[in-house]
């Protein structure tokens, strides 16, 4: 049985880039519907995974994406569409129940992905007999605020190996 990892990727560029980005993503969309399986852009080669399922915009967004993949994110796959149409993102993914949970993002040639690690999941926990989470003495009642503030202080913490002192 397969985890879904859900993404959301953010993609910046130029106007004409992204319309073309727009483009791929809805004709990717479309050729699922009609097959029932995952899609790659057809200039990325099908060696190892990082299909897009359930490829989703809200109307009036624009170079916005929601969708599906198995397990994992696929930040590769993402690269190479910025390579592609020289254009940057960041993609927020999450699949919680095998402890993944992170951001990846690509600008200037760089690729950056920050995650929650175990430890990180070892942080909180949930109490059954109250339904709620614990953390840090305080009760949540989800995770999702949870796994955003122990991402962003990774990210606030975060320094490129090139700027590390």
């Amino acid at each position: 049985m397969v985890n879904w990892c859900n993404n959301t990727v953010y993609f910046e560029g130029t106007p004409e880039a992204i319309e073309q980005i727009q483009q791929l993503f809805k004709a990717m969309a479309e050729k699922q519907e009609k097959e029932e399986c995952g899609q790659l852009p057809d200039f990325v080669e099908d060696s190892n995974g990082g299909y897009f399922f359930d490829i989703y915009c809200n109307e009036g967004d624009t170079g916005i994406f929601q969708y599906e993949t198995k397990w994992s994110p696929n930040t590769e796959v993402l690269k190479k569409i910025a390579e592609q149409y020289n254009v940057s993102f960041s993609q927020d993914y999450e699949e919680v129940s095998n402890l993944v949970y992170g951001r990846a993002t690509y600008s200037d040639k760089l690729l950056t992905n920050i995650y929650l690690e175990y430890e990180d999941f070892e942080k909180f926990h949930f109490d059954e007999e109250t339904d709620t989470y614990h953390f840090e003495g305080e009760p949540h009642e989800s995770d999702c605020d949870i796994l955003e503030t122990l991402l962003e202080r990774k990210i606030e913490n975060h320094q490129p190996l090139n700027q590390v002192q």
